[in-house]
């Protein structure tokens, strides 16, 4: 028999209440109250208790307090990572991005996701699908990524930006939902 754990990480219904997320839950948010709670000087700690949240990072990584997430173990950064003020990332499933990427103020990412059916939906279990984010990302402020998407790389998007869809690299994408506004063409920067 699954457990709750594999069942979350596969994307199936599972019980958030089980024991054992719940205390990886706990486990969790003692690390980001550390983070959230340490000093402004104190680089070298932050970065460290990153790294022992995070299922992987790159070498740079900046994140400015406050931060929430759901487990941290779960989420995976690459080089020259940066995100801004009072982000939450639900990672019930994976959240992958990828390297230079840049994310505003009061950003949500989200792979936590509830049953259609309120039959199914009050009893309580939930589910996840994995987000992707691929390299040389901005997300704009306020912005919010839903469950199940795929960024592609070199891609803007606007701030207050809802995304609900897979979005194509080399793109500005604005509105709720987001939609595309600009292609982005880097032979223009080459000139």
């Amino acid at each position: 028999m699954r457990s709750e754990k594999e069942k979350m990480l596969t994307g199936e219904l599972y019980k958030a209440w089980d024991p054992s997320l719940i205390k990886e839950r706990i486990h969790a948010r003692s690390l980001t109250r550390q983070f959230n709670q340490s000093l402004e000087t104190a680089d070298v700690e932050r970065v460290s208790i990153l790294k022992e949240l995070f299922g992987s990072t790159g070498e740079r990584i900046e994140i400015e307090p406050n931060f929430r997430c759901d487990y941290g173990y779960n989420i995976h950064v690459g080089e020259n990572f940066y995100m801004n003020f009072d982000c939450i990332i639900l990672d019930v499933c994976e959240v992958k991005i990828g390297h230079n990427c840049a994310i505003a103020p009061g950003v949500h990412i989200y792979t936590a996701a509830h049953p259609i059916d309120p039959l199914i939906r009050i009893k309580g279990p939930e589910y996840g699908k994995p987000v992707v984010i691929g390299d040389n990302v901005w997300i704009g402020g306020r912005a919010v990524i839903n469950p199940g998407v795929i960024i592609g790389s070199n891609v803007v998007i606007a701030s207050g930006a809802i995304v609900t869809k897979n979005i194509p690299d080399n793109v500005v994408v604005a509105g709720n939902p987001a939609k595309i506004i600009k292609q982005i063409d880097q032979q223009e920067h080459e000139k």
